[in-house]
């Protein structure tokens, strides 16, 4: 089915000017883009069309304060995400009683099966369709976006643009985005084969075959570790390949085109900049009379107010340090990186950025994306400055350590590598056997690892505690950093020497998420021992080994406190796909960021990510069964 043609910048200008000819081809030439985009990000829920038509009222009452005809694409498709985003606000707000709701997805109207059946998917495409169930809601909004990319509908531009992100952020988010969807894959393999697994089958019995981000991660573990099951991760085709080769999914009978356009005839030359949703530097209303986050377009203030969406918090008008096998933006110096909360090691191998998390305690693992309690269970203020215990003397030895997973041979590993210290994103090594003579760090990952049971367990397990895993990124810990604030008494009750929050990116920016934190820290008179920060480098030079130090040293600055570096590596995003260093280049820079650090006093400490390779492109250190790549001999050594 060929892609239906958009109308060109000439039927805009005529539509804007009051053609009804040219309206009725605009709205025609684009309904169905605005049908896909928001079908994806809301998966079949019965608010579908509404989105849609109201999506297309409001760009037809805006179109004639547009003032940039070449960007209504851009305009339309910013319009689509608000609404989107409006409507998951709505639910969020909207509290439950008495009998559930009707105004859930319709099994009979679910997008997913709509696109199966209606584009005739079968095979490897099928399966993909089929796991999009599997992602978080923040996770279907970026992919109904960059699925019309790989399908060249959509610039990488016009993604970024939808999202309020930079290009390379956005080529970050993507490459998160697709480990996941690989994960979810392997899930409906693993969950369709015949006859199912017995241990799987055993470990779903108590599932409510509802499809939800923590069943893929414990379906997905379940796949790596089973001999039955693990064939399920292989053979998987390019993902972008199989979403480049999908048109559009049909409009239904429901969205007829004329409804949007009969609608401008009551607006035409009367329209109020205040209806108009729209970004003003793409020739929106007037600024002034919009509400919303920036330059991302406001909702209309006549029905609802507007809604900033979650991707507004990531950027915080300035550009961000990169993201590496899971996290924020690409700067031209460097990288900052997350780590996908599974609680487990990564998954979905054909696309080597995810990472792990803290592993399931007796707290729920979170989400990838879940968003945090807005009114955390217990958040008691305090304005007493609690002593920080000692600091350990800082040795050489000490420095140098790593973060891990629970893979073949990782006590060997921890052994041969001769580092210091070691964390795994939980509060306990959760199976981990710590060699003598090296120290395990536990972390508070989130919001859900507050409570008092999990806390105790990390005070048990460690002298030193880190604090929440990327706070700034939706797909992390996902807080304010109010929101932290309120949890940090909690951990600084622990008595245990404390590490800020790990931002993503912008550690060293004024007005950066970390920069509140430490401002309303102060305010409050929080302790905060040392700052923990990520960076991942897009130049594999021997730059690299400076525009590191660089950062560091301006974070220092800006805080004066010790820094623990508890996530760094090589890895460039800037090409809208994940590019990895040779093992030359990688054995190099683990060579001499190591040195160079263990030459600043303020870095207390670093931990290169991560210790396992598992043959594997990537940034890994150690094979399965503990031996070590060229990269891992080299980091051996250093230190």
């Amino acid at each position: 089915m060929a892609a239906p043609e958009e109308p060109v910048v000439a039927t805009v200008i005529a539509a804007r000017d009051g053609d009804q000819r040219a309206l009725d081809e605009l709205v025609s030439g684009y309904l169905p883009l605005v049908y896909n985009i928001v079908g994806h990000a809301l998966g079949g829920h019965a608010d579908t069309d509404d989105v849609v038509q109201e999506t297309m009222l409001r760009a037809v009452h805006g179109l004639p304060s547009l003032r940039d005809p070449a960007g209504f694409r851009s305009w339309l498709v910013v319009i689509a995400m608000n609404q989107i985003r409006l409507r998951h606000r709505e639910r969020q707000r909207t509290p439950i009683a008495g009998e559930v709701p009707h105004d859930v997805a319709d099994p009979g109207a679910d997008f997913v099966d709509l696109t199966i059946m209606r584009l005739q998917l079968s095979g490897q495409r099928r399966e993909v369709v089929a796991a999009t169930r599997w992602l978080s809601e923040d996770e279907r909004e970026l992919l109904s976006l960059w699925w019309l990319e790989a399908a060249g509908r959509l610039t990488r531009t016009e993604v970024a643009t939808a999202l309020d992100l930079t290009p390379q952020h956005t080529a970050v988010r993507v490459q998160r985005v697709k480990a996941q969807l690989d994960a979810a894959r392997i899930v409906v393999r693993a969950l369709e084969r015949t006859p199912r697994c017995p241990d799987l089958a055993d470990m779903v019995a108590e599932w409510d075959g509802e499809p939800s981000a923590l069943w893929r991660k414990r379906i997905a573990r379940h796949s790596r570790e089973c001999v039955r099951c693990e064939r399920c991760g292989h053979d998987l085709a390019s993902v972008e390949g199989l979403l480049a080769r999908l048109p559009l999914v049909p409009l239904p009978f429901t969205l007829d085109p004329a409804l949007f356009a009969g609608a401008a005839g009551q607006v035409w030359g009367t329209a109020d900049p205040s209806t108009v949703a729209g970004m003003s530097h793409l020739g929106g209303a007037d600024p002034s009379t919009l509400t919303g986050v920036s330059h991302l377009g406001a909702t209309s203030p006549v029905s609802t107010s507007a809604t900033s969406g979650k991707f507004s918090l990531l950027l915080e008008g300035a550009l961000v340090k990169p993201v590496a096998a899971a996290a924020a933006a690409v700067l031209a110096l460097g990288v900052a990186v997350a780590v996908i909360p599974s609680g487990e090691e990564p998954v979905a191998r054909a696309i080597p950025i995810t990472t792990t998390a803290p592993p399931t305690t007796t707290t729920s693992a979170p989400p990838s994306s879940s968003a945090p309690s807005s009114t955390p269970s217990s958040t008691p203020p305090t304005t007493t400055v609690q002593p920080a215990p000692p600091a350990v003397p800082v040795t050489k030895s000490v420095k140098k350590g790593v973060s891990t997973w629970k893979f073949d041979g990782v006590g060997k590993a921890l052994t041969d590598v001769r580092a210091g210290w070691y964390y795994n994103w939980a509060a306990t090594p959760d199976g981990i056997a710590t060699p003598p003579n090296v120290e395990f760090v536990p972390m508070i990952w989130g919001t859900k690892f507050t409570d008092d049971a999990t806390l105790a367990k990390a005070k048990a397990s460690g002298k030193v505690l880190l604090g929440f895993n990327e706070p700034d990124f939706p797909e992390q810990a996902n807080m304010t950093p109010e929101q932290a604030l309120d949890l940090w008494p909690k951990l600084q009750a622990t008595g245990l020497r404390l590490g800020s929050p790990a931002v993503a990116h912008s550690g060293d920016k004024a007005g950066g998420w970390l920069d509140r934190f430490m401002t309303g820290a102060a305010q409050r008179g929080l302790r905060v021992d040392f700052i923990a920060v990520h960076w991942y480098g897009a130049d594999f030079s021997d730059a690299a080994v400076g525009h590191l130090k660089n950062y560091l040293s301006a974070v220092h600055a800006r805080y004066g406190k010790p820094i623990w570096l508890t996530e760094y590596a090589l890895i460039d995003f800037s090409g809208g796909a994940a590019r990895f260093p040779t093992q030359e280049q990688l054995a190099a820079f683990a060579k001499n960021s190591s040195a160079m650090m263990e030459g600043l006093p303020y870095v207390e400490r670093y931990a290169w990510f991560a210790l396992p390779d598992e043959n594997k492109p990537g940034t890994g250190l150690y094979k399965a069964g503990g031996t070590p790549n060229q990269a891992g001999e080299a980091y051996r050594a250093a230190g």
